[in-house]
């Protein structure tokens, strides 16, 4: 019989990885338009349209941060704190709608927003840069 084992560290960092890697895709394509989509859903919410860059933060930083391992809890709100403006701006209107293949309207920025929250309450795990910090 084989014997299995959990390796809590391996899937904290597959979920590091995936998550971070796809965040930054998205980021680059908001960062290759200047942000734009954003700055305007900004305006619309009579919020000043610089506050866009802001996704910088929780779409390119956080998840590099999130992939190495260096205040990986912290970085995990910042993306959190991303989706959730994003959700509340962009997409208030289809938290409770299905897309067009009968899946949820939001299911990517829940994605991204729950799979931040698993990595602030589990920490980065062991196969991270920095391991000793509380925001680690």
């Amino acid at each position: 019989m084989m014997k299995t084992e959990k390796q809590q560290d391996i899937a904290l960092l597959m979920l590091r990885l995936l998550v971070g890697l796809l965040i930054i895709l998205h980021g680059i394509g908001n960062l290759s338009s200047g942000y734009a989509f954003i700055g305007s859903v900004m305006e619309g919410a009579g919020l000043p349209r610089f506050f866009a860059f802001g996704a910088f933060i929780g779409e390119i930083i956080a998840p590099i941060l999130i992939i190495i391992g260096y205040r990986a809890r912290m970085a995990s709100l910042a993306l959190v704190f991303t989706m959730f403006v994003a959700i509340v701006l962009a997409h208030a209107g289809d938290i409770l709608a299905l897309n067009q293949f009968g899946g949820w309207a939001i299911e990517l920025q829940a994605f991204y927003l729950f799979t931040g929250l698993s990595i602030y309450f589990s920490g980065a795990g062991a196969y991270a840069i920095s391991k000793t910090n509380r925001w680690d």
